[in-house]
């Protein structure tokens, strides 16, 4: 049975799957899809994203490491921050590394007011001296804000000194929705979208690539996701220097849950944003990740099917995101990872943190 589908959107679609680029006005009529119009979107970004990825799901060995939780930010969907407490010693650090078998460490941690860039040093020469070969995957561009105001200094120096002690690439967090109407109420003190696309395009500029996020299911319109959307393709036209694209879904135990009445996204809104992630990325950003710890792998293996090629990596330890609500864990073993990836009825491979096959 052909089920007719929204003329306008079906244009859309046979468009983008025939290698066109589509428009912001097109990608944010995408998002009112629904039914077998949001069917047909899921379809169209797995065809593309089977054509760039092949029918290979990647992950990525690492431990991820939160090393301070005391921060001065005000992030209205936080609920992670404390406004006391210490940094990891670096005793603590090592311990936490662990025994081998990881490609990469990811280094993420609130903005301890005592903290300055001669600790984030110490941070990445101890990881590096632990064990050489670790990809360091660090410090989110409000991190490296963070830094440039603690020192007084400016971005290129801070990123230049993070790189020559050890620092491989970044997570392109801190970027939520690069909007400022909506970061002037979930996240008020935290970089502007300006400062967000500086810091990234900086590190790009020094040989330093970065992942991107968004965050959605707040209180954002589509027209904002188209937005923060095309300002990720825009700066990667220019520098190439993003590794991967992460829709992370809004969770909503916290303070701005609590005072706007949130309730998260729904698995059709996580499952159309990432189809159209994928179409207005596919050709600039191949990698589209699929967050399991945000999704759980039930949906995860649904994403997979709508435009996602990665589901991310074993963590080992994650404090954020269950800080908010999340339960759906904060590590998953190799072997484990492996066959979640074929229960969706796909091949896993591993990869590191640049996506070269290992």
């Amino acid at each position: 049975m052909h089920l007719a589908l929204d003329p306008a959107i079906e244009e859309i679609l046979e468009r983008a799957v025939g290698g066109e680029k589509i428009s912001p006005a097109d990608a944010t009529l995408l998002f009112s899809a629904r039914g077998s119009d949001a069917r047909a979107l899921w379809s169209a970004a797995d065809m593309l994203r089977a054509r760039t990825c092949g029918d290979t799901v990647t992950y990525v060995i690492n431990r991820n490491i939160n090393f301070t939780s005391c921060c001065t930010g005000s992030c209205l969907f936080c609920s992670f921050r404390t406004k006391t407490g210490n940094a990891m010693s670096m005793d603590e650090v090592r311990t936490r590394l662990g025994t081998g078998g990881i490609t990469e460490v990811c280094l993420q941690g609130g903005l301890h007011p005592s903290l300055g860039l001669p600790y984030y040093v110490e941070l990445l020469q101890t990881v590096h001296h632990e064990d050489p070969s670790l990809h360091i995957h660090a410090f989110s561009p409000a991190e490296v804000d963070h830094m440039t105001m603690q020192e007084g200094i400016g971005v290129k120096e801070t990123l230049r000194v993070l790189k020559e002690a050890g620092l491989g690439s970044m997570p392109g967090t801190a970027a939520e929705i690069l909007d400022d109407e909506v970061r002037s109420i979930i996240c008020p003190e935290k970089i502007t979208t300006a400062r967000w696309k500086e810091i990234v395009t900086m590190a790009h500029s020094l040989g330093i690539p970065t992942t991107a996020t968004m965050m959605y299911g707040h209180l954002e319109t589509p027209e904002q996701r188209v937005r923060h959307l095309f300002a990720i393709r825009d700066i990667q036209e220019k520098t190439g220097g993003f590794t991967e694209f992460v829709p992370l879904s809004y969770l909503p135990r916290n303070e701005l849950g609590l005072r706007y009445g949130l309730r998260g996204t729904s698995g059709v809104d996580d499952l159309t944003t990432h189809a159209i992630s994928r179409i207005v990325l596919d050709d600039v950003i191949p990698n589209i990740q699929a967050s399991w710890v945000k999704l759980g792998w039930k949906l995860t293996h649904v994403a997979l099917t709508c435009g996602a090629n990665d589901v991310g990596g074993t963590l080992y330890e994650e404090n954020i995101s269950r800080a908010s609500g999340g339960t759906h864990g904060d590590c998953t073993e190799k072997g484990d990872i492996e066959a979640m990836i074929r229960l969706a009825g796909r091949e896993p491979l591993q990869r590191d943190t640049l996506y070269s096959v290992l």
